[in-house]
């Protein structure tokens, strides 16, 4: 499928015009029928990412399908947007979830129609923005429009103690992402002295070609570092997550499980990987051992849960901890196993939260102890619940254990966190997944009964079927035959982390004195070709010391 112009930004901004058009509907059917559309219209839309994407291009960090606007004129910063192998499986995970969110809520919300649909869309179109932007100022501005719809969705349609969740949710973002501001402010004006002819400057490609002096690495680390960690959320920065997701709305749920906590991941490894690589190698230890503890304590926390959703919002913790330990592994097969955990991620606990939502719907009650045996009465929803659950749980032929599987084998021969007693400690969590998870369906489906109202259950419906149907099937394809979409993201994550490894090496050797900037071999329309002020630079994949490996230019 050929290139189509402007069809990434169609994709993004769909989903805020039909919110537009929301405002004028003038029923509630009209309003749910009109958030359907629009999502699957975006959806249907998306795939043209997928099959106009081509992975096997020579200059692989090259965003497709790529458009670049000036916005502010004076400064370089742009309206750049694009496809690459690090956020095409995201994107489409996004849209993928927009129609499920939406049917999903068809008869949960039952007041302020208009609103919440136009804030589910709202929605879309902020996380797609953040996963599609090369320029870091665009980024944050997506990544701040995320925050008002969640908050909103959670504080007007959540549970009982919704304005706790919503405010806590309000506090721990803004103070990372503002803290990233600072950050972003910093390498614009450092990175546009030294690549961009003394120009502020916030393009990707830019900042990533600058190598980031070692006095300043480790702190600009903390601050991009701190928002996206609150963000996964990485122990012990997680606390706000059981409350915002217990509270929520099941739509609020999925689209925060689904995809809002990958932007802390993605986070971590589009930007903070390649602009402090030194910083990342020398801190991943502590940050492996915070991860693997987030593994084991998700799992144990999750395990003395009585509320199946609050439940399945600690196994968040435990997950997405296999997710930042794999990133920082800087190994080629652990850092693709984390990129494919996201989005396993997003499938199968998203489809364990619409369930939950299901089942609340029918009793309006979360505890395990007001359910039993209800595999008797409704067995679809049985089996749907089940499948999830070994697919959440790493069942070997589901897509839960690809990723982890090939995060503890990447992070064993990891040249960053080969520390075998920590993946042996990471890979408990496996084992406690399997636990927690199954010892929640004991308790919730089998047994006896033992409440009337659960005799009376009925099953799912064909609206129900139909939202639980894609996403199972993707657990099982993704499970059986993940090379498709391991593909599309190979050659991309392997340059970013060859490019990351030689810049910093040529940190290293500059030491505190030059200015060390990494020529990017990008096309001379995406960026134009830096000039170094440093002695020799390493190029991206050269072995140190070779002919290949060095060039140099005077200063301008």
């Amino acid at each position: 499928m050929a290139d189509i112009p402007g069809l990434l930004s169609l994709v993004i901004f769909l989903p805020a015009l039909g919110a537009l058009a929301l405002l004028l509907a003038p029923s509630v059917n009209a309003i749910r029928w009109g958030a359907l559309a629009v999502t699957t219209v975006t959806f249907v839309l998306s795939l043209g990412l997928w099959l106009g994407f081509d992975p096997t291009v020579s200059t692989a960090l090259a965003p497709q399908m790529a458009t670049r606007l000036d916005w502010f004129g004076m400064v370089d910063i742009t309206y750049f947007v694009g496809v690459d192998g690090l956020n095409l499986l995201l994107l489409l995970l996004t849209t993928l979830l927009g129609p499920i969110i939406v049917l999903s809520s068809w008869t949960y919300i039952g007041k302020a129609h208009k609103g919440y649909y136009a804030l589910i869309l709202l929605l879309e179109t902020g996380v797609l923005g953040v996963f599609a932007a090369f320029d870091v100022f665009l980024f944050y501005i997506f990544f701040e429009l995320t925050l008002i719809p969640m908050v909103f969705i959670i504080g007007i349609w959540g549970g009982e103690d919704r304005v706790y969740a919503a405010v806590k949710f309000v506090v721990y973002t803004l103070v990372g992402s503002l803290l990233m501001l600072v950050g972003v402010l910093w390498l614009g004006f450092e990175a546009g002295d030294a690549v961009n002819n003394g120009v502020f400057t916030t393009d990707w490609y830019k900042l990533a070609s600058y190598g980031v002096p070692l006095g300043a690495q480790t702190w600009l680390f903390l601050l991009f570092g701190l928002a996206f960690a609150i963000k996964v959320p990485l122990f012990p920065l997680h606390t706000w997550l059981p409350d915002a997701h217990t509270q929520a709305p099941t739509g609020g749920s999925v689209v925060l499980a689904g995809v809002l906590l990958k932007m802390g991941t993605y986070g971590l490894l589009r930007f903070v990987i390649p602009f402090f690589p030194n910083a990342s190698s020398s801190l991943a230890i502590p940050i492996a051992i915070l991860a693997v503890i987030g593994i084991v304590y998700g799992a144990l926390v999750a395990f003395a849960q009585t509320d199946i959703k609050k439940l399945v919002a600690y196994s968040s913790v435990s997950h997405l901890g296999f997710v930042v330990l794999g990133l920082f592994a800087f190994d080629i097969v652990a850092v693709q196993g984390s990129l494919i955990q996201m989005v396993n991620h997003g499938i199968s606990t998203g489809a364990l939260f619409l369930i939950i939502g299901m089942l609340y719907e029918r009793r309006h009650t979360r505890a395990m102890a007001d359910y039993g045996g209800i595999a008797k009465t409704v067995p679809v929803l049985t089996f749907f619940m089940l499948f999830s659950v070994f697919a959440s749980a790493g069942l070997p032929g589901l897509n839960g254990f690809v990723g982890e599987f090939m995060i503890l084998v990447g992070s064993w021969n990891s040249p960053t966190v080969g520390n075998p007693i920590l993946v042996a400690v990471a890979t408990t969590g496996v084992i406690f997944a399997a636990v927690y998870l199954l010892w929640m369906v004991y308790r919730t489906f089998f047994g006896p009964i033992t409440h009337e109202e659960n005799k009376t259950m009925t099953d799912l419906n064909g609206r129900e079927i139909g939202i639980l149907v894609p996403l199972a099937a993707l657990m099982l394809l993704m499970g059986f035959w993940p090379a498709p979409f391991l593909e599309k993201s190979e050659r991309t994550v392997r340059s970013l982390l060859e490019t990351s490894v030689a810049k910093a090496e040529a940190v290293e050797a500059a030491g505190l004195g030059d200015v060390v900037v990494v020529p990017m071999a990008w096309p001379d329309d995406i960026v134009a070709a830096p000039t170094s002020r440093s002695g020799p630079v390493p190029l991206p994949g050269a072995p140190l010391g070779s002919e290949a490996a060095t060039g140099h230019s005077d200063d301008h």
